[in-house]
């Protein structure tokens, strides 16, 4: 409520929104040391638990985060995760280090896409798809009516699930993937 340009969500995601959203990311258990899961804006962890108990390893996830505090939450939950410090909307050296001869398995977003102007949110995930094989999923939740982008725009396809009723407000999933 104090900053609603900053962060994407009222309240935190609920378990069963983040559960929703793992559930799209490729199985796990064919992950292998060089497979990555990049989280925009994983706040304070919620959906990042919900890779974690989808099976994805600790050691996999790649957090990038706005906010210093949540940082530190996020280095003390997860200790074994690649947390970063920065803006997602604007990748940088560390992450590109971080991610370099790794292979990118999925993208899950909590960024508040609405916030920001069209060209920023499809160099966002258009971006993201760029850096996957062809197919592999960029997830975002939305409240929202309408899409944040409009796949055609950045050459993908577009998958949504049913309203997840038991979040506040309701949301649903949002899942691009490259054409």
């Amino acid at each position: 409520m104090q900053r609603p340009l900053v962060m994407g969500a009222v309240s935190p995601s609920s378990r069963a929104l983040g559960m929703s959203m793992a559930a799209f990311v490729p199985d796990p258990a064919r992950f292998d040391a060089d497979s990555r899961v990049l989280e925009l804006g994983p706040g304070t962890g919620v959906v990042t638990q919900c890779l974690i108990d989808r099976g994805v390893p600790e050691a996999a996830l790649v957090l990038v985060e706005f906010s210093p505090e949540f940082c530190v939450l996020l280095r003390a939950r997860f200790p074994a995760a690649h947390v970063i410090q920065g803006d997602a909307y604007a990748p940088s050296h560390a992450l590109d280090k971080v991610l370099a001869g790794k292979r990118l398995e999925a993208v899950i977003s909590g960024l508040p896409l609405f916030t920001k102007p069209d060209e920023k949110r499809e160099r966002v995930v258009g971006g993201a798809l760029a850096r996957m094989r062809p197919g592999a999923p960029f997830i975002q939740f939305s409240y929202a009516l309408t899409v944040p982008v409009k796949p055609r725009r950045i050459g993908a396809r577009l998958e949504t699930s049913q309203w997840i009723k038991r979040n506040l407000p309701p949301a649903r999933v949002l899942v691009y993937r490259s054409a």
